[in-house]
């Protein structure tokens, strides 16, 4: 998986009260509601942006023979 980068952000805190509360009506994290409304934003600009791949989440699944 690739790994992600970390960038420390500045925000108002009006600005960032406003994000976290639109992540819990959309049951996202807080970084995860900046990510997508980043991506929403450079694609109404034009900027094509690649999905990333999907994240497996729970177990990993057994191996034959266990």
């Amino acid at each position: 998986m690739a790994q992600r980068k970390a960038y420390p952000l500045r925000l108002d805190p009006a600005l960032f009260d406003k994000i976290e509360m639109l992540a819990g009506i959309e049951l996202r994290s807080t970084n995860a509601e900046i990510e997508a409304l980043l991506v929403e934003a450079l694609r109404a600009r034009g900027v094509r942006v690649d999905a990333p791949p999907p994240v497996r989440r729970g177990r990993p699944r057994k191996q034959e023979g266990e």
